[in-house]
């Protein structure tokens, strides 16, 4: 069942940064607004322990790769003729 919310008082800057991310997402105000809240309320935290836990795996992956500017120099020159 939909609910309707009529917000009060809003900050004409938070209006307008909203209006500006509406436009650029294709989006009306109310469905950029549904949008963030959204977003807000179904993201699932990270806790501490597993983004450490994932840093470390990164890190150990990449443990032999050092920017130095010829590994950067080839980098951006990959796949160019």
């Amino acid at each position: 069942m939909a609910v309707t919310i009529t917000i009060k008082n809003i900050p004409s800057q938070l209006y307008e940064a909203l209006k500006q991310s509406a436009v650029k997402n294709h989006r009306s105000i109310n469905s950029e607004i549904m949008f963030v809240i959204e977003k807000q309320y179904s993201s699932t935290p990270i806790m501490p322990e597993e983004y450490l836990e994932r840093a470390r795996k990164v890190r150990k992956k990449n443990s032999g790769i050092f920017l130095t500017q010829e590994f950067l120099d080839d980098a951006k020159g990959e796949g160019r003729a």
